[in-house]
């Protein structure tokens, strides 16, 4: 269908074309990669900042940063499969994920940065989708999308989509949650039941005819640690069993901080199903990936009420203290078992669920 004519004499060019998956001219810079941000993108995630349209974010303080306050920068990268799976997808794995990695040092997000790798041929209804996903998950979150980037690769060499993300935030002055900071005496408490994500996403994949109503965890934490630090709880460490599961972010603290942790597996709160699939599949539930779940490490004092004020928040009903920390043996981690023996808890030997966040 041409144009129509005007009075000079010149045709006026069709309007763009609706593209039902995405091509690689829509990675190029030109019209089509214009039209997808306009079309898409901007709709979902466009705010005053990002309207702007500059190759970089220009971000302005509400209020000056107050003495001892510091700025955190983090950055992530999605290859998760399935790109959708029971409970989230990739879109709001991104943006939950980074903005975890803020909260783990205590800091409030200030803005999120995500860059898409799209395989030529994916769908436009699904990337509106996971657009969709993400723009939901950052207002659950209280971040901004603040700026992106979009590329193209050719079929086949991108399974999908991939996405990268990178937040900045600020940690209040008086804050200290540090991988490095768990101290002898400390309680370690978790947040809730741990291995829902990886279980799902493995079911999702259907490799394994494995069927459980399991959804994953995938959930923005910086609301359950701003409780923690409104209660007064003085938080020494702080870190989301992501891949390595309960067990890498454990032994990373250990590590870290030179102490030892011993841990009460009659106390590590894993779901039934959960358990029962990975006596099947011959898993260990602590290895097992987390989303929506935190470890804490705070004085033994003060237990209780971190426990008390995490029970009441949506993302830490289920919290419980799971172990405690001691001066020796420094960097390992043990668990009592039931029968009264103890044994040491390993960090995986390789991956064991490959993109799975």
């Amino acid at each position: 269908m041409s144009g129509a004519a005007d009075p000079r004499g010149f045709a006026c060019p069709p309007p763009p074309p609706r593209h039902d998956r995405i091509i690689l001219g829509h990675g190029g810079g030109g019209r089509l990669t214009a039209e997808l941000i306009e079309r898409l993108f901007l709709p979902r995630f466009g705010n005053d900042i990002l309207a702007q349209g500059d190759d970089a974010a220009l971000l302005t303080l509400r209020e000056p940063l107050p003495a001892g306050a510091r700025l955190a920068l983090t950055t992530d990268a999605h290859i998760v499969r399935p790109l959708f799976f029971p409970g989230g997808d990739i879109g709001r794995l991104a943006v939950c994920g980074t903005v975890n990695d803020l909260a783990m040092v205590g800091a409030r997000p200030l803005g999120l940065a995500a860059a898409f790798v799209i395989e030529e041929g994916l769908e436009s209804e699904l990337l509106t989708r996971v657009a969709d996903s993400m723009r939901d998950a950052a207002r659950e979150a209280g971040v901004t999308i603040v700026a992106g980037d979009t590329k193209v690769a050719e079929r086949g060499k991108v399974d999908g989509l991939y996405v990268a993300t990178a937040a900045v935030g600020v940690v209040p002055p008086g804050r200290s949650a540090r991988a490095a900071g768990a101290r002898s005496g400390d309680a370690v408490l978790v947040s809730g039941t741990l291995g829902e994500h990886g279980l799902a996403v493995l079911a999702a994949r259907g490799d394994l005819a494995l069927r459980t109503a399991v959804e994953s965890d995938v959930a923005p934490l910086g609301g359950l640690v701003e409780a923690l630090y409104a209660a007064g709880i003085d938080i020494h460490a702080l870190r989301d069993p992501t891949r390595g599961g309960l067990a890498a972010a454990v032994n990373e603290i250990a590590a870290r901080s030179g102490v030892g942790v011993t841990l009460e597996e009659t106390a590590i709160p894993v779901r039934r199903e959960v358990r029962a699939a990975c006596e099947v599949l011959g898993f260990d539930p602590l290895h097992l990936p987390n989303e929506g779940k935190l470890v804490a490490f705070v004085p033994q004092a003060q237990a209780e009420r971190a426990l008390a004020t995490m029970r009441g928040h949506p993302r830490g009903a289920a919290a419980v203290a799971i172990g405690h920390a001691e001066a020796a043996p420094p960097g390992r981690v043990l668990m009592r078992t039931p029968y009264g023996t103890t044994r040491v808890v390993e960090v995986p030997a390789g991956e064991l669920l490959p993109r799975i966040c």
